[in-house]
């Protein structure tokens, strides 16, 4: 049976949900306020795995640009130019 209403235990968020076939798979909806609490939108991925104790899902974090990117560099894990020679028409 779905549950509508949240049920609140040591700090989880917890709803009861039917899971529906969609295409050859099986889906679950998730209620706008988890997706919402964890940045979830139409389109967001998420990794899902199997434990022992059951299924996990959790977002993946967004691509970084290549100015977040380029941000992260510092002294410790800078590494010289690497030199691969010329390979075709670089001079030209």
């Amino acid at each position: 049976m779905e549950g509508n209403k949240p049920n609140q235990n040591k700090g989880d968020f917890k709803v009861t949900k039917t899971i529906t076939k969609w295409g050859n798979s099986l889906g679950v909806r998730i209620p706008h306020d988890i997706a919402h609490e964890h940045g979830l939108t139409n389109g967001s991925n998420v990794t899902i795995r199997a434990t022992e104790t059951g299924i996990v899902i959790e977002p993946v974090e967004k691509d970084l640009s290549l100015e977040d990117m380029l941000s992260q560099i510092n002294n410790s894990n800078r590494h010289e130019e690497i030199d691969f020679g010329n390979e075709g028409k670089e001079l030209l």
